[in-house]
């Protein structure tokens, strides 16, 4: 069977640049599992990287819709699917690395998810109370009906919750019991999942560097130029953490350096939530990348494509 290599794992923990080391070691091509890097025109706030940092090395699943289109798991894991797909058939490695975990469990779950499970009616509606009354009124809903998929999502994630309600009202069963009867089909290939952490200490350094560089170079421009070219900053796209805050900041409601600690307040706590999930995944190893050096953490990867260790 094909091997997949996934580096998953909190932000800031070094995953884009030991995938580039590794493809370009193993003759491989990147996959992103990144739900920000998705978006075209949102490149500093993603940290996104650059062709530079790319070094020649292919990189998939980035840059393929605008900021105000509506992009689902779902199809991440079919446009995933059929990238690495491909990337087999050229002989290739494939290489998946994000801190996305909904998106690396849709891979190596092998979830398959049915489009054909919708309530647009019920879908706006929904909507429309979240818009009228807040968030939190259907995460309340979603604990009524679906605890488990409750616990799981944030009250603020509304599409999810949306999502979730809407499966439920439809077929009158949580869609965590639907996830869990798809995964009885194994996946196509064998993933060999590793996880990158780093002590919570230098983590929060991490973090706080690169929040300074997003600022330096040019975030809040960046977000600007989004707000001038007409996307609403109520768009999905322009929720995650990096846009809301600088939002605020240009619309007043905090000053810029408020806003800037708050990106690395909100980051922060990603990390805490991204180590808890991955936590829970089945089968993956975590690499300290602060007790070796990358090329430490080379072999730990090269060898368990090559079935040692």
């Amino acid at each position: 069977m094909d091997k997949v290599i996934v580096i998953a794992g909190p932000t800031a923990t070094g995953k884009t640049d030991l995938a580039v080391e590794l493809a370009l070691k193993v003759g491989g091509e990147v996959i992103s599992a990144d739900s920000m890097q998705i978006y075209r025109k949102m490149n500093i706030g993603t940290a996104k990287p650059t062709i530079e940092e790319r070094r020649g090395i292919p990189h998939h699943m980035i840059d393929i819709i605008d900021p105000d289109e509506e992009f689902s798991v779902a199809q991440f894991k079919s446009a995933a699917d059929a990238c690495i797909k491909e990337i087999v058939e050229r002989g290739k490695v494939p290489i998946v690395a994000g801190g996305t975990g909904l998106y690396i469990n849709s891979l190596v779950y092998n979830i398959s998810f049915s489009d054909t499970i919708s309530d647009w009616d019920y879908r706006e509606q929904l909507k429309n109370l979240a818009l009228e009354k807040g968030p939190l009124i259907l995460h309340e809903m979603l604990e009524e009906v679906d605890p488990d998929s409750a616990a799981s999502i944030h009250p603020n994630n509304v599409k999810r919750v949306i999502r979730a309600l809407e499966v439920y009202k439809t077929t009158g069963r949580p869609i965590s019991e639907h996830k869990e009867e798809s995964r009885k089909n194994p996946p196509p290939y064998d993933y060999k999942i590793f996880g990158l952490e780093v002590s919570r200490d230098i983590l929060y350094c991490r973090i706080e560097k690169r929040v300074d560089k997003m600022m330096d170079l040019g975030l809040y421009e960046e977000v600007e130029n989004l707000l001038k070219s007409g996307y609403s900053p109520k768009l999905v796209s322009l929720q995650g953490i990096g846009y809301k805050e600088i939002i605020s900041a240009i619309k007043g409601k905090c000053s810029l350096e408020t806003a800037v600690e708050n990106i690395k307040k909100g980051t922060r706590h990603l990390a805490k939530r991204q180590i808890t999930w991955f936590n829970k995944t089945d089968g993956l190893k975590w690499i300290r990348t602060d007790k070796m050096d990358i090329w430490a953490m080379i072999k730990i990867l090269t060898d368990a494509l090559n079935n040692q260790g």
